[in-house]
């Protein structure tokens, strides 16, 4: 059996509404000024002033960041560290740029210093705030994780950054909020949190942990991704698609992904492609790639696996090919060399290299 180490430190909670909760629980963990991060689109889906009339109902006096983008950088995060300034707690609301954000602004607002700093895990010297994370899209799985990917301001490279102390102290997941969700984002978010059960299913650190949330993470995503983006879909299927984004998060933080993410991240880099959009050019074609040393694991998800993911990225009617997306077929090189680069690549069940991201890209092109 493989070794693993796996700590529980985040609270769960689930249930419809109980974001009209969030004050009475930052109130229990002894919040009394804290900082709420989230981006500007919760402010006018009036998320922002029901979490605020919440918290200050309980008596928690609150500060405001919104100041970042979709892909949180290195400037952002050091803007959010200045708006902190004497907070005990943080807040984080909305979807993975908000639960990213805030996690990066906690690392400078205790320990100091730049992000780059915390490039890699255990770097924080100094305790770090605690935290609830309150997550509005059924993605990024980073509502379960103890790292914050933050691109560097300059390069735009995307760094993972990890400490125990960067884990939420407790998660809210409330599936009335992501029933508010745009198509749009649904289908990129709703896609790379499929990809989290996939490559975390399969990984040289694959363990008995990992499996179990991999596993359960895609039954519930596989059953409501396509009657989500056809519309009308009710709480329950919400709430499966909100809890599997969270499990598959959490097989994220003791299995870690693969080839898929290191092919995506230079397309997000290079071009601002949407992550969600470049997880779902890569995923099926990595599948196959893989097929020879996976094979089983895949077949145990779906009997053609491969083929399925197909399907869902049809359904979403996200781009097939690398020069949909104005990819200039000379560019191919240099994103091999990119992906070669990436961490996520050295847990691929097949050996990953700049020769196999080049194959890759090039089947997709």
């Amino acid at each position: 059996m493989q070794p693993f180490a796996w700590h529980a430190r985040t609270g769960v909670e689930s249930k419809p509404g109980i974001v009209a909760e969030l004050g009475a629980r930052a109130r229990a963990l002894g919040f009394a000024r804290t900082l709420l991060v989230a981006d500007r689109g919760m402010i006018g889906a009036g998320f922002v002033a029901r979490a605020q009339a919440s918290l200050e109902a309980a008596g928690v006096a609150v500060l405001t960041f919104h100041d970042f983008g979709e892909n949180p950088d290195t400037a952002m995060v050091t803007a959010g560290a200045a708006a902190a300034g004497d907070a005990d707690s943080i807040v984080a609301l909305g979807g993975g740029s908000s639960l990213d954000c805030a996690k990066g602004i906690n690392f400078i607002a205790t320990n100091g210093g730049r992000m780059q700093d915390y490039w890699g895990y255990g770097k924080a010297a100094q305790p770090m705030l605690p935290m609830i994370g309150v997550p509005t899209t059924t993605g990024t799985g980073s509502e379960a994780q103890s790292y914050a990917l933050i691109s560097d301001a300059e390069t735009h490279v995307k760094m993972a950054c990890g400490a125990p102390g960067a884990a939420f102290r407790l998660v809210l997941l409330d599936p009335e909020l992501v029933l508010t969700q745009p198509r749009a984002v649904l289908a990129a978010a709703g896609y790379d949190a499929i990809s989290h059960a996939v490559e975390t299913l399969v990984t040289v650190r694959r363990n008995a942990v990992s499996d179990c949330f991999a596993r359960a993470a895609w039954r519930l995503l596989d059953q409501a991704y396509e009657p989500m983006l056809a519309g009308g879909a009710g709480i329950e299927q919400a709430a499966a698609m909100q809890t599997g984004a969270y499990l598959a998060g959490a097989a994220i933080e003791c299995s870690m992904l693969g080839a898929t993410h290191a092919c995506a991240n230079p397309l997000t880099a290079r071009y601002g492609t949407v992550h969600g959009v470049a997880i779902a050019l890569m995923l099926a074609p990595v599948v196959r790639w893989n097929a020879g040393h996976a094979s089983g694991l895949y077949a145990e998800a779906h009997p053609d696996l491969a083929a399925r993911l197909d399907d869902l990225a049809a359904a979403a009617r996200h781009p097939r090919r690398l020069r949909e997306i104005d990819v200039p077929e000379s560019d191919i090189t240099v994103l091999a060399e990119d992906a070669s680069k990436q961490w996520t690549g050295t847990f691929n069940p097949r050996p990953f290299s700049r020769e196999g991201a080049l194959e890759l890209y090039r089947c997709v092109y």
